[in-house]
């Protein structure tokens, strides 16, 4: 049975979106992945375009509510930004929660360019996590069985 991944911010535009996507992409097979918001704003553009950049289409994806979740087991969930992890609703069953910070490229107010460099980086930081979540003391992750 594959393990359930739930990654949650404040929008649900940005950092969310491109976790899910990340770990979609690097191992889907191995898990069951969704991304919510505890204040939900739509898919951010920027968000699209930084992972098309690396050939992952999110494009796909929509803006969730945490609410659309909390009844539902997860093995892990994983807040990617302070304002969430202060408000992350209470999870029953052996949830695993950790929060990784990241800043958010969503409400940056800079020219187009750093602005998307911004997604840019915070995309890459996304990855480099994930990629750490993969893996515990060079052991790939596996689902745990239920």
């Amino acid at each position: 049975m594959k393990s359930r991944v739930l990654f949650l911010c404040t929008g649900n535009s940005a950092r969310s979106q491109m976790a899910e996507g990340w770990l979609r992409h690097l191992a889907g097979e191995q898990f069951e992945v969704y991304s919510a918001g505890t204040h939900p704003v739509g898919l951010n553009p920027g968000s699209i375009e930084a992972m098309a950049e690396v050939g992952i289409d999110i494009s796909g994806h929509r803006s969730k509510h945490v609410s659309e979740f909390v009844t539902q087991p997860f093995d892990h969930v994983i807040t990617v930004c302070d304002r969430a992890k202060e408000s992350c609703p209470t999870w029953s069953g052996p949830t695993h929660l950790s929060h990784w910070s990241f800043d958010d490229p969503a409400g940056a107010t800079d020219s187009d360019e750093a602005r998307r460099n911004l997604f840019r980086r915070v995309r890459d930081e996304i990855f480099k996590r994930i990629k750490t979540f993969l893996t515990q003391d060079g052991t790939p992750l596996l689902p745990r069985a239920r």
